[in-house]
């Protein structure tokens, strides 16, 4: 079975990848893929690093590093590894095989915010970070920016040297607001797209913060990815799963899917809906997409934190899935992807 539009076509690859046992995965909630086209998964698990090739073989992990609670990670040109741990409130960067380079920013304290748990409503405006960060991107310059996060209602610019050059959001719902600031794309303009999860929608900003443009067609969107040629892959955790206690989960609205946008943010394909969440073709709670030099698609989703309602039983439901283009063939050429 295909799923996709045009020819924006895949096909599921069922049983993708091969998890060694002893990883104990729980959930993957971070994909990544380097200049090889390997794939790192960050995930909840005894191995929170793991490393596959496109067919899903295991290469090796990363067991030596502890996380409060992986969350963000992020692949710069030179094959090193950014990884985002928000519970931790820190973010740091990792040779290509695990050994801490340095730590951006301030780490393990969170940021005085006013936040009351995990309750966006009640983060005051302007603080600093970190206080539950959740995903980064570098810019052509070198520069990293974090969205953050749970805790705060942030986007934070540091410098490649790690100094803080700018900072820009508040909490709401109106312009340059945001109501959790969870996955972040760049394109290359260096403009940064941020999932602004809980207003369903994406803010589309240059690197200094100003506000370019607004895409609604979105349901709680966690992460966008763009390519080269300017598609916008986009995963969406819908209004099924992953809820939070003062909002409704509505079966009768979309669950977890993924979306193609052009770069004007135009829908040029979509597919899920979370009606069969266990079938190979459908989501429950997609947390991060990313794109190969073949075009396939590869999806992480948060099964076991998402599932927050009494009837939810994620045991049968995948936590990595993977989409290979259909009809794809050496002589079309890879898509123009964004190393990243």
């Amino acid at each position: 079975m295909t799923v996709g539009s045009g020819v924006l076509r895949y096909e599921a690859v069922p049983g993708w990848p091969q998890v060694p046992e002893d990883a104990r995965l729980v959930e993957a909630v971070a994909l990544a893929l380097n200049s090889r086209d390997e794939i790192f998964v960050f995930a909840r698990a005894d191995v929170p690093v793991l490393v596959f090739n496109r067919d899903g073989d295991f290469l090796r992990g990363w067991e030596r590093v502890d996380f409060e609670r992986p969350h963000g990670i992020w692949i710069a040109p030179d094959d090193s590894v950014y990884l985002v741990d928000d519970f931790g409130h820190r973010v740091t960067h990792h040779s290509p095989d695990g050994e801490l380079i340095r730590t951006i920013g301030p780490s393990g304290v969170p940021a005085q915010t006013g936040v009351v748990g995990l309750d966006y409503r009640t983060i005051r405006p302007g603080g600093g970070p970190f206080n539950m960060p959740t995903d980064l991107v570098t810019l052509s310059n070198g520069d990293i920016v974090i969205t953050d996060g749970y805790g705060n209602a942030r986007v934070h610019r540091f410098s490649r040297e790690g100094e803080l050059l700018c900072s820009w959001g508040e909490p709401g719902s109106g312009a340059g607001q945001f109501c959790v600031p969870h996955g972040i794309g760049v394109d290359e303009n260096d403009n940064v797209y941020v999932c602004d999860r809980e207003n369903s929608r994406i803010q589309v900003f240059s690197q200094a913060g100003n506000l370019l443009d607004v895409w609604t067609d979105v349901a709680r969107p966690t992460e966008a990815f763009v390519a080269r040629d300017g598609l916008v892959y986009v995963s969406e955790l819908g209004f099924r799963a992953g809820v939070f206690p003062w909002n409704t989960r509505d079966v009768g609205k979309t669950g977890g899917r993924v979306s193609v946008f052009d770069p004007e943010g135009n829908l040029q394909a979509r597919f899920g809906g979370g009606d069969d969440p266990s079938s190979s073709e459908d989501f429950f709670s997609p947390h991060d997409v990313q794109v190969d030099s073949d075009g396939s698609i590869y999806v992480a989703e948060v099964k076991v934190s998402a599932a927050n309602h009494p009837d939810d039983d994620t045991s049968r439901f995948p936590t990595l899935r993977k989409f290979a283009r259909a009809g794809a063939s050496s002589s079309d050429g890879p898509p123009r992807v964004r190393h990243g």
